[in-house]
């Protein structure tokens, strides 16, 4: 088993579930459960998530558990209030809304045990126990999450006594790093979660105090939005990229379609002039040799010739791709047929037919049978609330200013929020398999789709893919972009050419992600499964295990 983990807890919750029996969608949703119980302020059990999984034998299917717009039943008059806009300097400057109108319908928990009650071998109360030991006995709080705390913890988590108390030390100080954090509240409703199944948090108990509590102060949740909250299972879009397979996130997520654009033009450009250093007949095609192991990274050109499409190319598809995103898709009211309208136009067209117009922890898991897991979930930059007497804190999707172009409290209760969440699993002809994902806001993509070519056009090493440096194009108030990038000269120059402004985040920066991913090799001659192996990214706390 190869489980790529956002730090110590969730990885040994999921190979503690391997040990028991559990396969690669046991060990991800228990690395992702303990993940959203231990990492406050980073994510929450009471957010959304994605649950792309391909089976060793059949289809992938994406399980849809993000959050749905509340407020069903609600007067006209009980939209528009119940927020505060909160100020950080977290990455730079971003503001946000807090408070219990910023919260959105919560689906993580249900769609990590629909994956396991039809994907899975281990029993739902043996995924989420790992979770519940974690909060009981400790657990470390890791560098991001006390950089994090540290930002925001009187502005945005200073209002609610429940919040104050998972974000901080019991004297009321604030974490640092390697602090060993309890939440026995939220162990108790993990027990119960463990017992009586993830409608807890909808239509049980912890639900229905959910309701009584968003009535109280302003909030949208109520009891019909959670009975009618349901998982929904959702067919990937595919891409042949290089001699992958590859499975990303459907609409209506815009995360998934905006990195399948990338990919496909990138493939199309590599089919043109190669990336970096391809892999040769032998180390791709003899079945005995892994080419990931045996070429190293290949060093992208910045689009002279010769040099490949570069950053230079990836530069270009990124500005194009993204400018279209701001232009249309962040204001679209039918994410899901505008997202497949493009999907369609660039697969004809290229980018040429483009339309005109938090935080987050991610799991990979992979094990020897193929099975393949990737989980990306999300609850915001956190309301700053909690459900009173569970230590849950609580998701902000409304008050997530690039997720609401539209305003706020602008959709029809019911709409899935829009998510640049894009976890991904892949295949080959010769037995490779991938699982990967990120975290990252609207960097997920950049970041996923610049080792994925990586990966699968240039052949290069898993470590060395992650590890490479990164850029994304950001557009300011004007319109102008603005690429953002860490310290590279192959950047700067590729930068440079474009004509356009760069920001240095400096080595190995947070801003652009935290790529994980688990593999596994080729097959051997003699009908062996091949090697598993995970990665972690050095920009984020993660932890990487191999059984």
């Amino acid at each position: 088993m190869a489980i790529a983990a956002t730090g110590p807890a969730s990885l040994g919750a999921g190979q503690a579930v391997v040990a028991q029996g559990g396969n690669a969608v046991d060990a991800a949703i228990a690395a992702a459960v303990t993940s959203m119980s231990s990492e406050p302020g980073i994510v929450s059990l009471a957010g959304g998530a994605y649950v792309t999984i391909w089976p060793a034998s059949g289809e992938p299917v994406v399980i849809d558990g993000n959050v749905a717009m509340p407020g069903m039943g609600l007067p006209r008059e009980a939209f528009g209030a119940g927020v505060r806009e909160v100020v950080t300097t977290y990455g730079g400057g971003v503001t946000l809304y807090a408070g219990h109108g910023s919260v959105a319908v919560p689906g993580a928990l249900l769609a990590c045990e629909s994956a396991v009650a039809r994907f899975g071998s281990a029993s739902w109360g043996a995924v989420v126990s790992p979770a519940a030991e974690v909060c009981r006995d400790g657990y470390p709080i890791g560098g991001a999450a006390a950089r994090y705390l540290d930002l925001v913890k009187d502005n945005l988590f200073g209002h609610d006594a429940g919040a104050r108390a998972v974000t901080r030390r019991e004297d009321g100080s604030p974490y640092v790093a390697g602090d060993l954090a309890h939440n026995l509240e939220l162990a108790d409703v993990l027990d119960t979660v463990a017992r009586e199944g993830a409608s807890l948090l909808t239509t049980g108990e912890v639900g229905r105090a959910l309701a009584a509590d968003m009535a109280a102060n302003g909030g949208l949740i109520t009891e019909g939005d959670l009975t009618a909250y349901e998982v929904v299972d959702r067919e990937p879009v595919r891409r042949t990229i290089g001699d992958w397979d590859v499975a990303v996130n459907p609409p209506p997520s815009i995360g998934g379609p905006m990195l399948a654009v990338m990919l496909t033009e990138l493939a199309r450009a590599s089919r043109t002039h190669p990336i970096g250093r391809l892999r040769t007949a032998e180390g791709a095609g003899s079945g005995t040799r892994d080419p990931y192991r045996t070429h190293p990274i290949g060093r992208f050109g910045t689009g002279h010739a010769g040099g490949g499409p570069g950053w230079g190319e990836i530069l270009r598809i990124q500005r194009a791709v993204l400018a279209y995103r701001l232009r249309v898709h962040d204001f679209s009211r039918d994410l899901d047929a505008d997202g497949h309208a493009l999907l369609a136009s660039v697969e004809r067209h290229g980018l040429a037919g483009l339309p005109t117009s938090a935080s987050t922890a991610h799991i990979s898991a992979v094990d020897s049978d193929g099975l393949a897991c990737a989980v990306t979930m999300s609850s915001g930059y956190g309301s700053g609330v909690t459900i009173p007497g569970t230590g849950l804190l609580l998701n902000n999707a409304l008050g997530e200013p690039e997720l609401n172009r539209l305003g706020l409290h602008a959709l029809t209760p019911g709409t899935r929020l829009a998510s640049n969440m894009a976890p991904t699993v892949a295949r080959a002809a010769d037995g490779r398999v991938l699982a990967v994902g990120s975290p990252g806001a609207d960097r997920i993509t950049t970041a996923l789709v610049q080792v994925l070519s990586q990966l699968c056009l240039a052949g290069a090493d898993l470590d060395d893919a992650i590890q490479a440096p990164r850029m994304h194009v950001r557009f300011d108030d004007t319109g102008e972009p603005i690429v953002e990038h860490e310290a590279s000269a192959e950047l700067e120059e590729a930068i440079a050419a474009a004509g356009l402004q760069g920001l240095d985040h400096g080595d190995l920066s947070m801003y652009f992600g935290g790529v994980g991913a688990a593999y596994r090799g080729p097959d051997g001659g003699d009908g062996g499964h091949g090697e598993l192996r995970a990665a972690g990214d050095p920009r984020r706390e993660a932890s990487v295990g191999v059984s």
